[in-house]
């Protein structure tokens, strides 16, 4: 049966055979349309150069494993942290092992159950500010949803709206950093000796510097509170005052500016790129965006955390975003002893690929695997479906610590801007996904923006 509106927009994929250059320039460039079709079929697939073998895995076991099972045989691999080491440092994203376990224990309380309770407040004024500034007219969203994340991010670490002058000169600086960074360093390709220059372009390496200069006044500055005893109780003072339950050892000024950097890339980054796509969708499905937005109606002008409980249907919309457009497409491992995957032996040292982005459109593992249906979470093969392939967040010990926190910003500001504004599709510029640090559109998501009118 032909779908009533059209499929939400996919990459179309490279030729099945290509030269390592060719493939190098296309992963560059983008990682989605350097992939061939057959990936969306595959429970694995090898990958050669002359210099290391890739494995992407798409079966729901091998995942598993890699994930969930057998986590500390399989650590994150250090090339595809060698493009973001000038602004990330050592921070959780990069770091592997003992190093990796005593940062997670102490940042992981900050984003407990109980805490989110205490940031809604935050959440919900970044979001009623994001309503009383967007534009109507023809609109760029993925530009206001990075300003909407942006402002979520520091209302909830530093207690400081994204118009403080801090706050808004990271943001530009980040801006500025997005379009310097290609996806993957040469390091990422070639293997070179820790001694080697990484090639980092010069203005890549200035905004990293920058950022990192801006994020380590607040820092300081939130140090000082604390000693001081006038730090706000945001998630900055709990993670600055949370020592290591092990060693008692609390994160120095360095580490903390690390640790920062990465909430605000992957806090940052990956919320405006859900946030961009679910507008794009609920514009592409009207009935879908109405119903949102007569459940988000039910929140009242002074909504608490317990009104979140209202917005079923609008976190199956969510989820269903994530599904088609998981932020991070790409997972990287490597394994440290030989393993036998399916009828491959694969030796150490390779690089294991999870890719969210194929294991969710995977042909046989999902029904109408690209077509938009939120229902689907709300039927027993759906919710069986995501059991075995559904990691937006990642899973197992390295599921990202801020997942509970992504899932009421999403829902929570897709329910506000639903209410207040109707999003309307704008044919000659439909969206095309690209993977850069984040799923992104090649060149933005552009919707027709419009008041919603109330009934009186």
């Amino acid at each position: 049966m032909t779908p009533p509106h059209p499929l939400p927009p996919k990459p179309v994929p490279r030729a099945d055979r290509v030269s390592l250059w060719r493939y190098v320039r296309l992963f560059r460039a983008d990682v989605l349309s350097a992939q061939p079709q057959r990936l969306y079929r595959a429970w694995m697939a090898e990958f050669r150069t002359p210099f290391f073998r890739s494995y992407l895995c798409n079966d729901p076991a091998l995942v598993r494993r890699v994930l969930q099972e057998r986590p500390d045989d399989f650590p994150k691999s250090g090339r595809i942290g060698e493009g973001l080491r000038p602004l990330l440092g050592r921070s959780v994203f990069v770091t592997n092992g003992e190093e990796w376990k005593r940062q997670r224990r102490i940042i992981d309380p900050a984003f407990e159950g109980g805490r989110l309770r205490d940031t809604f407040p935050a959440i919900l004024a970044a979001g009623q500010a994001a309503v009383g500034r967007q534009p109507l007219g023809l609109v760029e969203v993925e530009a206001e949803m990075s300003h909407a994340a942006a402002d979520v991010i520091f209302r909830t670490l530093f207690s400081i709206p994204i118009e403080h002058e801090v706050a808004s000169a990271v943001f530009t600086e980040f801006r500025d950093y997005q379009r310097s960074q290609p996806i993957l360093n040469l390091a990422a390709f070639l293997p070179l000796p820790r001694w080697m220059p990484r090639f980092h372009r010069r203005r890549t390496r200035q905004t990293a510097r920058s950022i990192r200069a801006l994020i380590r006044r607040l820092c300081e500055a939130r140090a000082a509170e604390i000693a001081a005893g006038t730090a706000p109780d945001d998630l900055a003072t709990k993670i600055m005052t949370t020592p290591d339950p092990l060693t008692g050892q609390r994160f120095g000024t360095e580490e903390m500016v690390d640790q920062v950097a990465i909430f605000f890339l992957a806090g940052h980054e990956t919320s405006a790129s859900a946030l961009a796509w679910a507008l794009y969708l609920l514009a592409l499905y009207p009935e879908v965006q109405d119903r949102v937005a007569a459940e988000a109606a039910t929140l009242g002008d002074a909504p608490d955390f317990s009104a979140l409980s209202r917005l079923k249907y609008t976190r199956d919309v969510f989820r269903e975003v994530l599904r088609l457009y998981p932020p991070v497409p790409m997972m990287v491992r490597e394994n440290t002893a030989t393993e036998q995957m399916r009828d491959r032996k694969v030796a150490p040292g390779a690089q294991v690929v999870l890719s969210p982005w194929h294991l969710h459109r995977h042909e046989r593992l999902w029904p109408r695997p690209d077509e938009f249906d939120p229902g689907r979470w709300q039927t027993e093969e759906g919710r069986a479906c995501a059991r075995d392939a559904y990691i937006p967040f990642s899973a197992g010990p390295r599921v990202c610590t801020g997942a509970g926190f992504a899932m009421v910003e999403g829902v929570l500001l897709l329910a506000l801007l639903a209410r207040g504004f109707r999003f309307t599709r704008v044919a000659v510029r439909e969206p095309v996904p690209v993977a850069h640090l984040t799923v992104r559109a090649k060149d933005g998501i552009w919707l027709d923006v419009a008041r919603r009118q109330t009934r009186a």
